[in-house]
């Protein structure tokens, strides 16, 4: 039996594929993004915009309501079963924060007129995004519990 104290911590999880599927996504748009800087800098910086503003919705309302997550919920979900294994939302929401530090660094570069600087961010956040997809390994939920460590406050004396 399902506790009321543990309930708001169960409803605040996800289905493992729909992060993959969405790291399969960005893993494709980021790869686009560089094939375009090696021709025109202001569309690659129009895309990995376009990038940022789906990691900033997915750090905001989490996995599930994230623009991939939307899609894997409607389109894949429904032909793939129910879940067979779950993770916490928390981490995968600041993995997403990353990866939008990572865009905006990116973008920023590409619209100074540094495309290596904005190369650079985006190949970063690309490995991140593929070993997610291609090996199940999140880099930003690897860094989340030393970061949560970091901002709980120390009991008082």
């Amino acid at each position: 039996m399902v506790s009321e104290a543990t309930r708001p911590f169960q409803a605040d999880v996800v289905d493992v594929r729909g992060p993959r599927f969405a790291a399969w996504i960005t893993s494709a748009v980021l790869v686009l993004v560089l094939v375009l800087a090696a021709f025109s800098p202001l569309a690659a910086a129009v895309l990995l915009a376009a990038q940022a503003v789906v990691f900033a919705v997915g750090a905001a309302v989490g996995p599930k309501d994230s623009p991939y997550g939307r899609v894997f919920r409607a389109a894949v979900a429904p032909r793939v079963g129910p879940p067979t294994e779950t993770e916490p939302a928390a981490p995968l929401r600041f993995a997403q924060l990353l990866g939008l530090v990572f865009s905006a660094v990116g973008l920023l570069g590409f619209l100074a007129g540094s495309p290596l600087v904005g190369v650079i961010c985006t190949g970063f956040a690309l490995f991140a995004a593929f070993l997610n997809a291609a090996f199940g390994i999140c880099l930003g939920c690897r860094i989340y519990p030393l970061v949560a460590r970091l901002r709980r406050t120390p009991a008082p004396n």
